[in-house]
């Protein structure tokens, strides 16, 4: 993970290119990256190096991720942010927990629920032929033929006054659209300093943006980048992201056809691909019984399904469930709080 460009960093931007070393040396979480999003609290002690990323809710920590530090590092700082948090009279909880942090999570005395699933394109892999594609290539070469071209910013185009000013009008747009249904904290971000590790393409035609989509640097055993916050303009033609993606998998995988190992991480979507083969020995069945009420019942409160369809489109190579760990018995009042800071609800 580096930067575009180097400059003389301020006292917050070496705060942030440390923490983000830090991700590329020990995370292995495709959401990794979004652990430096503004408004995010950091647990540190000195004889680790490492952190561990969260927010408040009342009286509560939502952990983001594992714990980023060396393997044989982890578990002493995941026991010092326990002891932190019980001195201060708060308890925990950790969100995005994958596969690979069970154990250490399980032994620390988390009860662990299945949460939603991940999904993940292998670029060499990658490719729209056969028949499965065809409503997608005609997606594509729709929107081509309505005029739209994709660019990188900082790469095709420079950050000029004019998009920037689209960009964030289109934000502001895309909200007001949305209302709730946005993710918050397990969610990108566009502008501020970390956007020098990001890759933002855009569609414009004849000067306007129809769309964008964010790309956050994913690091760990399944190296890439995370299609990460997406906007589009509601008179785009159909096809617009889709053409997006087709083009920035494209740049990612290099040019002149030589495929360079890594994959496209399409992230976490909640309430999905919950499985009983994924449950985990000591899990709540309160936690169950609320998420899969929500998987069933939940489409008004949040749109997994239009998430998941749009995922499952691309054919992904992975499949990955995703988890949230309460330390010490869940109440509801902690997983209502928890769906309304990532504004699940």
């Amino acid at each position: 993970m580096r930067p575009h460009s180097p400059s003389r960093p301020s006292a917050d931007q070496a705060a942030l290119d440390r923490r983000v070393a830090l991700l590329a040396a020990y995370a292995d979480n495709h959401s990794a990256f979004l652990t430096v999003n503004r408004d995010t609290e950091y647990f540190e002690i000195a004889e680790v190096d490492g952190f561990v990323a969260y927010r408040r809710s009342g009286r509560t920590r939502v952990q983001f991720g594992g714990v980023v530090a060396a393997p044989d590092r982890q578990a002493p700082l995941l026991e010092a942010f326990l002891a932190d948090a019980r001195s201060a009279g708060e308890r925990t909880l950790a969100v995005q927990l994958t596969p690979a942090d069970l154990p250490l999570f399980g032994r620390s005395g988390y009860r662990i629920n299945q949460l939603g699933s991940s999904y993940a394109l292998e670029l060499s892999r990658y490719s729209l032929a056969g028949k499965h594609f065809v409503p997608l290539r005609n997606k594509i070469s729709r929107a081509r033929r309505a005029g739209v071209q994709v660019a990188e910013v900082g790469v095709d185009r420079p950050a000029t006054a004019d998009l920037t000013a689209q960009l964030a009008a289109l934000d502001r747009q895309w909200l007001r659209s949305k209302g709730s249904h946005e993710l918050a904290f397990m969610i990108g971000e566009r502008s501020g300093p970390a956007d020098r590790y990001r890759r933002l393409f855009v569609a414009e035609r004849d000067g306007q943006v129809l769309g964008y989509i964010s790309f956050s640097p994913v690091p760990g055993t399944r190296p890439g980048w995370l299609h990460d916050l997406t906007r589009r303009h509601p008179d785009a033609p159909p096809g617009v992201m889709e053409l997006i993606v087709s083009d920035a998998v494209g740049r990612m995988r290099g040019q002149a056809g030589r495929a360079e190992p890594g994959w496209l991480h399409f992230g976490f979507t909640p309430f999905v691909g919950l499985d009983q083969r994924h449950r985990v020995a000591g899990g709540s069945p309160a936690v169950d019984h609320i998420v899969g009420l929500l998987a069933r019942r939940g489409g008004k409160l949040y749109p997994a399904a239009d998430q998941v369809a749009y995922k499952l489109k691309w054919r992904p190579h992975l499949i990955q469930p995703d988890y949230l760990a309460f330390h010490g018995r869940p109440s509801v009042g902690a997983v209502a709080r928890l769906l309304r800071l990532t504004r699940v609800i």
